[in-house]
């Protein structure tokens, strides 16, 4: 026996239902309309690397060291501060830095306490067993 109405009321409230649910999620209103001119005009900000120009003529000497992404100030492609450290300058931050890393490595194994005790020690009660093992009263 079944609870409610016949399977013709049900599948009229499950119409209702997800028609109601359509509209609260926006399809066929205002949002759903104005969605797709959205994304097809990307917000008016055009695409996201500029416009693709195919070159027909030679590409000066360096044109692969300048990133133009379409806007009116074209950037470098390599930093500019590459130039302005020498490379005996550059190896001395790099063996600067290898040897901190080095030196904190050295000191975790000159203070491993671990590998010099691998067991924990025991504690045995009655003063550590003094008098049981011979020792004086």
């Amino acid at each position: 026996m079944k609870r409610g109405g016949s399977e013709e009321e049900e599948a009229k409230m499950a119409g209702r239902l997800s028609s109601a649910a359509s509209r609260i999620m926006g399809g066929g209103g205002v949002v759903g309309r104005s969605l797709p001119s959205a994304f097809r005009t990307r917000a008016g900000m055009g695409l996201p690397v500029g416009k693709h120009i195919v070159p027909d003529k030679p590409l000066p000497a360096h044109d692969e060291l300048i990133w133009d992404n379409g806007t009116p100030y074209p950037e470098p492609c390599v930093d500019r501060l590459a130039p302005t450290i020498g490379k005996y300058e550059a190896l001395a931050w790099l063996c600067g830095g290898l040897s901190f890393f080095a030196s904190i490595g050295l000191l975790a194994v000159w203070n491993d306490k671990a590998s010099k005790i691998p067991f924990a020690p025991k504690v045995y009660p009655y003063d550590d067993l003094r008098v049981e093992l011979g020792g004086e009263p």
